[in-house]
Protein backbone atom coordinates (compact mmCIF):
# COMPACT_ATOMS: atom_id res chain seq x y z
CA UNK A 1 0.00 0.00 0.00
CA UNK A 2 1.41 3.42 -1.30
CA UNK A 3 -0.53 4.88 1.38
CA UNK A 4 0.81 4.88 4.95
CA UNK A 5 -1.33 5.93 8.03
CA UNK A 6 -0.36 6.10 11.58
CA UNK A 7 -2.90 4.09 13.70
CA UNK A 8 -3.60 5.05 17.21
CA UNK A 9 -5.49 3.34 19.74
CA UNK A 10 -6.85 3.80 23.08
CA UNK A 11 -7.60 1.94 26.23
CA UNK A 12 -7.31 2.13 29.88
CA UNK A 13 -4.05 1.54 32.47
CA UNK A 14 -4.51 -0.75 35.70
CA UNK A 15 -5.78 2.56 37.38
CA UNK A 16 -8.84 3.14 35.05
CA UNK A 17 -6.81 6.33 33.01
CA UNK A 18 -7.27 6.92 29.66
CA UNK A 19 -3.95 5.79 27.36
CA UNK A 20 -2.65 5.58 24.59
CA UNK A 21 -1.99 1.51 23.86
CA UNK A 22 -0.90 1.41 19.86
CA UNK A 23 0.25 4.69 18.07
CA UNK A 24 2.67 3.54 14.85
CA UNK A 25 1.97 3.08 11.03
CA UNK A 26 0.01 0.79 10.29
CA UNK A 27 2.00 -2.77 9.07
CA UNK A 28 -0.77 -5.42 8.39
CA UNK A 29 -1.42 -5.12 4.91
CA UNK A 30 -2.56 -7.61 2.48
CA UNK A 31 -3.61 -7.72 -1.19
CA UNK A 32 -6.47 -9.54 -1.90
CA UNK A 33 -6.64 -9.17 -5.82
CA UNK A 34 -3.46 -7.14 -8.00
CA UNK A 35 -4.25 -3.99 -7.45
CA UNK A 36 -6.18 -3.93 -4.39
CA UNK A 37 -4.35 -3.55 -0.71
CA UNK A 38 -5.92 -3.55 2.69
CA UNK A 39 -5.48 -2.31 5.76
CA UNK A 40 -7.49 -3.85 8.79
CA UNK A 41 -7.15 -0.72 11.49
CA UNK A 42 -9.93 -2.63 14.11
CA UNK A 43 -12.02 -5.19 14.55
CA UNK A 44 -14.49 -6.00 17.27
CA UNK A 45 -17.25 -9.26 17.61
CA UNK A 46 -20.57 -8.94 19.57
CA UNK A 47 -23.29 -6.29 20.16
CA UNK A 48 -23.02 -4.25 22.16
CA UNK A 49 -18.82 -3.57 21.51
CA UNK A 50 -17.03 -4.87 24.42
CA UNK A 51 -13.82 -2.57 24.92
CA UNK A 52 -12.07 -4.43 27.42
CA UNK A 53 -8.84 -6.37 27.01
CA UNK A 54 -5.37 -5.50 26.16
CA UNK A 55 -5.29 -7.56 22.17
CA UNK A 56 -4.75 -5.77 19.07
CA UNK A 57 -7.57 -6.22 17.51
CA UNK A 58 -6.51 -5.17 14.24
CA UNK A 59 -4.77 -8.10 13.68
CA UNK A 60 -7.71 -10.75 13.93
CA UNK A 61 -7.87 -12.80 10.76
CA UNK A 62 -10.88 -11.61 9.29
CA UNK A 63 -12.62 -12.02 5.47
CA UNK A 64 -14.24 -8.79 4.08
CA UNK A 65 -16.38 -9.00 6.79
CA UNK A 66 -16.69 -10.38 10.09
CA UNK A 67 -19.74 -12.44 11.50
CA UNK A 68 -21.74 -10.24 14.36
CA UNK A 69 -18.70 -7.78 14.17
CA UNK A 70 -17.19 -4.91 12.80
CA UNK A 71 -14.32 -4.13 10.50
CA UNK A 72 -12.66 -1.01 10.22
CA UNK A 73 -10.14 -1.26 6.82
CA UNK A 74 -8.56 1.21 4.47
CA UNK A 75 -8.39 0.43 0.80
CA UNK A 76 -5.95 1.22 -1.69
CA UNK A 77 -7.27 0.67 -5.14
CA UNK A 78 -4.70 0.95 -8.20
CA UNK A 79 -5.76 2.50 -11.46
CA UNK A 80 -6.53 -0.27 -13.49
CA UNK A 81 -7.35 -2.91 -10.42
CA UNK A 82 -9.10 -6.12 -11.31
CA UNK A 83 -12.70 -5.89 -10.80
CA UNK A 84 -14.11 -8.38 -8.07
CA UNK A 85 -18.20 -8.19 -8.59
CA UNK A 86 -19.44 -8.84 -5.01
CA UNK A 87 -21.85 -8.73 -2.14
CA UNK A 88 -21.29 -8.77 1.56
CA UNK A 89 -23.65 -9.30 4.88
CA UNK A 90 -23.13 -5.68 6.27
CA UNK A 91 -23.86 -2.52 5.92
CA UNK A 92 -20.61 -0.72 4.99
CA UNK A 93 -19.81 3.28 5.61
CA UNK A 94 -17.06 4.46 3.02
CA UNK A 95 -15.78 7.55 3.20
CA UNK A 96 -13.24 8.00 -0.10
CA UNK A 97 -9.98 9.68 1.48
CA UNK A 98 -8.24 10.59 -1.61
CA UNK A 99 -8.30 9.81 -5.42
CA UNK A 100 -11.34 8.74 -7.59
CA UNK A 101 -13.30 5.57 -8.10
CA UNK A 102 -16.40 4.36 -10.07
CA UNK A 103 -18.53 2.36 -8.02
CA UNK A 104 -20.54 -0.14 -10.19
CA UNK A 105 -23.83 -1.26 -9.52
CA UNK A 106 -26.39 -4.22 -11.75
CA UNK A 107 -27.32 -0.83 -14.34
CA UNK A 108 -25.32 1.98 -13.24
CA UNK A 109 -22.14 3.76 -12.23
CA UNK A 110 -21.32 6.08 -9.55
CA UNK A 111 -18.62 8.14 -9.79
CA UNK A 112 -17.36 9.28 -6.48
CA UNK A 113 -14.16 11.41 -5.43
CA UNK A 114 -12.09 12.48 -1.97
CA UNK A 115 -14.37 14.12 0.51
CA UNK A 116 -17.59 11.44 -0.77
CA UNK A 117 -19.28 9.24 1.54
CA UNK A 118 -21.50 6.18 0.72
CA UNK A 119 -23.72 3.92 2.61
CA UNK A 120 -23.50 0.17 0.84
CA UNK A 121 -26.31 -2.00 1.90
CA UNK A 122 -25.95 -5.09 0.65
CA UNK A 123 -25.89 -4.66 -2.86
CA UNK A 124 -23.93 -6.28 -5.67
CA UNK A 125 -20.99 -3.93 -6.62
CA UNK A 126 -17.77 -3.44 -8.13
CA UNK A 127 -14.86 -1.19 -7.33
CA UNK A 128 -13.06 0.31 -10.78
CA UNK A 129 -10.57 2.87 -10.92
CA UNK A 130 -10.16 4.34 -14.08
CA UNK A 131 -7.83 7.08 -13.14
CA UNK A 132 -4.31 7.54 -12.46
CA UNK A 133 -3.85 7.93 -9.45
CA UNK A 134 -4.55 5.37 -6.40
CA UNK A 135 -7.81 5.69 -4.85
CA UNK A 136 -8.04 5.09 -0.91
CA UNK A 137 -11.31 4.19 0.91
CA UNK A 138 -11.73 3.92 4.78
CA UNK A 139 -14.57 1.38 5.48
CA UNK A 140 -16.49 0.54 8.27
CA UNK A 141 -18.51 -2.96 7.32
CA UNK A 142 -20.45 -3.82 10.00
CA UNK A 143 -22.53 -7.41 10.34
CA UNK A 144 -25.92 -7.23 8.63
CA UNK A 145 -28.73 -10.13 7.74
CA UNK A 146 -28.27 -10.65 4.26
CA UNK A 147 -30.79 -8.60 1.85
CA UNK A 148 -34.71 -10.38 1.13
CA UNK A 149 -36.13 -8.89 -2.07
CA UNK A 150 -39.39 -10.64 -2.75
CA UNK A 151 -39.04 -13.61 -1.08
CA UNK A 152 -35.47 -14.39 -2.40
CA UNK A 153 -32.54 -14.28 -0.39
CA UNK A 154 -29.54 -12.01 -1.89
CA UNK A 155 -26.16 -14.14 -0.27
CA UNK A 156 -22.94 -12.87 0.17
CA UNK A 157 -20.59 -13.86 -2.58
CA UNK A 158 -17.80 -12.83 -4.37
Amino acid sequence: MAQQFRRVVTGHDATGRAVVTIDEVATNQVSARPGATACVVWTTEGFPVDNNGEEDQGLRKTGTTLDDGTVFRILELAPGVSPRNHRTDSIDYAVIMSGEVDMELDDTSVHLKAGDVLVQRGTIHNWVNRGTEPCVIAFVLIAAKPVTVGGKVLNAHG
